[in-house]
């Protein structure tokens, strides 16, 4: 796992806004997490799961350390939880939803990564090559339903592969799919002794901080190394 990477002392978190757009789908909302103007290199676009929204603690985290970096985060709430539904839709929704906002993201003229965790994840991966994405970033990654490893859907991880670079992050005690499962091409950069969520137990070595402090250093160190990111360690 690369060395944990924080925004850089004295740093003020990105002021946030949200904004409603029309998608197929019905409506989306967007909450945009800014680089400052002169330093922005990218805008990573982050989706979330079947069973919670961009409050979860891998969204959050990104959204307050990547924009010292150079990063505006896009924390994007599928129409169906924006019209506060608790059952997601079909994936095929799902992706005209994301399709849908896709030039909201696109109109900053920043290179845009697409990402999201777990269906936010698949989504991502579904459509980044048609819609053009610089690159993807899976987070928990649900690469089978919990105790049935043969339903694999690692052809998802192939088309996201095939559209760019991929970076996937994953807990190395997901019941969706462990680091060590995943196929020899597409291994993920491990969080240790976290679930699902990137939540660790409190009788782990790690505290939940220092979880997500490495899984922040990991997504910042591969953005780095994209050249979409400001390497705040050089020198």
């Amino acid at each position: 796992m690369p060395r944990p990477t924080r925004p850089p002392a004295g740093t003020a978190r990105a002021t946030a806004c949200t904004e409603t757009v029309d998608t197929p789908a019905g409506a989306a909302a967007i909450t945009w997490h800014e680089a400052p103007a002169e330093s922005a290199r990218a805008l990573l676009a982050l989706g979330h799961g079947a069973g919670g929204g961009i409050e979860a603690r891998d969204l959050a985290a990104l959204a307050v350390t990547l924009p010292a970096h150079g990063v505006t985060v896009a924390l994007v709430e599928q129409p169906w939880r924006a019209a506060g539904k608790k059952l997601a839709p079909a994936p095929k929704t799902l992706d005209a939803g994301w399709t849908g906002l896709w030039p909201a993201l696109a109109a900053r003229g920043l290179p845009v990564i697409a990402g999201g965790r777990s269906a936010g994840a698949r989504v991502a991966c579904r459509t980044a090559g048609p819609l053009g994405a610089a690159a993807v970033l899976a987070l928990a990654f649900p690469l089978h339903p919990p105790g049935r490893p043969e339903k694999s859907r690692a052809e998802e991880l192939d088309l996201a592969g095939a559209a760019g670079p991929l970076l996937i992050v994953q807990g190395g005690n997901d019941p969706f799919g462990g680091p060590a499962e995943f196929p020899a091409a597409h291994r993920p950069a491990e969080v240790p002794y976290a679930d699902h969520g990137f939540a660790v137990p409190k009788r782990a070595p790690v505290t939940q901080e220092a979880a997500l402090a490495g899984l922040t250093g990991a997504v910042t160190e591969w953005l780095t190394g994209l050249g979409l990111a400001a390497d705040t360690h050089a020198g």
